[in-house]
């Protein structure tokens, strides 16, 4: 009789291995669900800022904030941490043109035309972890203004979409769809399958998401390796930790590539012809990061002509991808809509670290997720 291991091709010391890895993390770390802000700042590994805001630039206290929301609960939450302090709602960017000249901050978007009508306005507080549309204001580049974002409040469902995407192309799910959309019986996948086990994933950006997207990757018992801009420091599940200008040498040793990179000058068209040649012809590219880190024609002349296995695409250059555009039809590629952000508790998530930033603005303390304007993120 076969045994589990003997079924999956795992040993069972592997398995269990994984199963206390499970255990621990469950045991361990604090859940998303709960709906405490110290709960959630804990298990998303939230940083304070080094400074506290009545020490940075322009900051005095605040008598105004607007809020880019209409939701009564929402605002009733916010002004419990604000006392002595006018929280405006307002339901979109018109709304709140007639709010923003003399406020002191904006909560839930970046748009140009109010941060530029803001006169006073010293923090914005966005619902996004991406930035760069933001810092091309000149105001928010200039540094006159504290910028908060959204930094690992996506990591766990943007972690699990990632693996979504890989498993879809590694099990081989897009051909068997395919093949159920044509009622047809067929168990010949249109690619040869991977194990996950044994094989070795790079992330590239190994911030919060990818920190989270590199331990679920662990937990299927792949060797792990990353780059990221701020040194060779990494968790424990991780192999090795290069900083960014090792891509080029590391990417080839990847059997799965995950891009979770911030869109900067640098990651800018990083996923180049040059870099695509230096994969493996069986290695799959995963991009959660920002669609213009890749260059778009050079992933599907890659992808046409088997330089790599496959794409697993939740981000694309352009967004929306037209109806016309060949990427869509390229080799062995799953594309899903840029919805990896998406989930039941991320609103909630978000929420919750707003309203701890704007009690700790409201007070001058040391704030979550503030934004280095010079390295874009």
């Amino acid at each position: 009789m076969e045994t589990s291991a003997s079924i999956t091709g795992m040993s069972a010391a592997k398995i269990c291995r994984v199963c206390a890895l499970l255990l621990v993390s469950l045991c361990t770390r604090p859940s998303f669900a709960q709906d405490d802000a110290a709960n959630v700042v804990a298990a998303l590994g939230l940083h304070e800022s080094a400074v506290a805001a009545r020490d940075m630039k322009g900051w005095e206290k605040p008598r105004k904030i607007v809020v880019l929301s209409d939701d009564s609960t929402r605002l009733a939450e916010l002004r419990e941490v604000a006392k002595d302090v006018d929280v405006v709602g307002a339901s979109g960017p018109s709304q709140a043109m007639a709010q923003i000249t003399d406020a002191d901050g904006l909560v839930g978007g970046c748009n140009p035309a109010l941060v530029n009508a803001g006169a006073k306005l010293r923090w914005i507080q966005t619902l996004a972890a991406g930035v760069e549309d933001c810092l091309a204001i000149a105001k928010v580049h200039n540094g006159g203004i504290i910028l908060t974002n959204m930094q690992r409040v996506n990591g766990p469902n943007i972690s699990e979409h990632a693996m979504a995407l890989i498993l879809t192309l590694t099990r081989q799910i897009n051909s068997y769809l395919a093949y159920q959309s044509e009622g047809k019986w067929d168990r010949r996948p249109r690619q040869k399958l991977m194990d996950l086990d044994g094989h070795t994933m790079l992330v590239v950006g190994l911030g919060g998401i990818g920190t989270m997207i590199a331990e679920r990757a662990h937990a299927f018992g792949m060797r792990v390796i990353a780059t990221r801009n701020s040194g060779h420091a990494g968790p424990g599940f991780v192999d090795y930790v290069g900083v960014a200008d090792e891509l080029p040498n590391l990417i080839g040793q990847a059997d799965i590539v995950v891009n979770v990179t911030p869109l900067t000058p640098k990651t800018t068209g990083l996923f180049n012809a040059a870099m695509f040649a230096r994969m493996k012809p069986s290695a799959y590219f995963i991009n959660v990061g920002r669609g213009k880190s890749v260059v778009t024609d050079d992933l599907v002349a890659a992808l046409n002509s088997g330089r790599i296995a496959g794409a697993g695409l939740d981000v694309v250059d352009p967004e929306p991808l037209p109806k016309d555009h060949p990427l869509w039809h390229a080799r062995n590629v799953v594309i899903t809509p840029h919805v990896a952000g998406n989930s039941e508790l991320k609103l909630d998530r978000a929420w919750l670290v707003i309203r701890e930033n704007l009690r700790r603005y409201v007070a001058g303390d040391k704030l979550f997720s503030v934004v280095d304007v010079s390295r874009g993120y």
